[in-house]
């Protein structure tokens, strides 16, 4: 850190209460909506009164003289960080693996609204422990898992990074087509669309995959590794299954050639909307990225 006060980047998201106000205009037009379909707003109002919670004790937790940027995750592509930032993210743990991507070394620290809104293992801290942890990253002695994450490269200029996974396939997760090219080997293979997964993401999306098919894959989210695997993979007389799986290390790479007319997509940790483009004939290269997402832990 600087020796300038240092700034805390509060990253929040909108919450289901918010959104439903948001579609329906009033709480009795949203409360409505929810009985028609035998469903109550209250959990709702609940949830979205623990957030409120949280994000003012947060601000409340910040040195008099620090400063304070506010941004939701849907902004968070046209926000600027600074090296001297230590941002603070009040949510679930996805917020975390959404903003990941976004920051360039900056300390995380993931704070949950309360104990039953988060699964605790990116935002396992209670907003009551932020006074003291902000003070030891400002100081440079708090505790920071620096996690790997992966990057996919198409062409020059192109990148999308991810902390817990990387898809690429058509975006409707139809079967695609593709030439798949790792370790000295290349396959034509047609699925519907291949996971890179960190150590990170093997606590989420990727472990139900791995379960399902009777796949193995364990190493720490600090390990600068990687897993790909093809989602359900077609052996045919064309296609092949042979490269279904394989594990990335540090200096390794791998890369996929589209052969999806239109429709291709890559895109990171579940957010489809930002995506790089996948169709026939684009290369997309993939390996670990030089970045890490540095997590404050108590």
């Amino acid at each position: 850190m600087s020796t300038l006060a240092p700034r805390v980047v509060l990253v929040t998201r909108r919450t289901e209460y918010e959104s439903l106000l948001a579609a329906h205009g009033t709480r009795g037009q949203a409360e409505f909506f929810l009985r028609s379909r035998r469903q109550s707003l209250e959990a709702l109002e609940a949830r979205f009164r623990d957030q409120m919670t949280a994000v003012d004790l947060a601000k409340r937790a910040l040195p008099a003289d620090w400063s304070l940027a506010q941004v939701l995750r849907d902004d968070l592509d046209r926000f600027l960080f600074t090296p001297n930032d230590i941002v603070v993210a009040v949510g679930q743990d996805g917020l975390v693996a959404n903003l990941a991507k976004y920051a360039s070394g900056q300390p995380i620290i993931g704070i949950a609204p309360a104990p039953t809104q988060s699964e605790g293992v990116l935002t396992e801290l209670s907003v009551d422990a932020l006074p003291q942890l902000l003070l030891q990253v400002a100081s440079q002695c708090a505790r920071v898992e620096r996690r790997a994450m992966v990057e996919a490269r198409i062409g020059e200029g192109q990148t999308l990074a991810a902390l817990n996974d990387l898809f690429i396939g058509h975006r409707s997760h139809q079967s695609a087509r593709y030439s798949l090219r790792f370790r000295g080997s290349e396959e034509v293979q047609s699925s519907s669309g291949v996971i890179v997964s960190t150590g990170t993401g093997l606590t989420g999306w990727a472990r139900s995959i791995l379960a399902a098919t009777h796949r193995q894959a364990v190493f720490s989210p600090e390990d600068k590794k990687a897993v790909y695997f093809a989602r359900e993979p077609w052996p045919s007389r064309t296609t092949g299954c042979a490269l279904s799986f394989g594990l990335i290390e540090q200096g390794h790479e791998f890369s996929i050639r589209s052969h999806i007319e239109a429709g291709g997509v890559v895109f990171a940790d579940g957010i489809e909307q930002d995506f790089l483009r996948f169709d026939y004939g684009t290369e997309v290269t993939i390996g670990l990225s030089e970045r890490t997402l540095n997590l404050v832990r108590n």
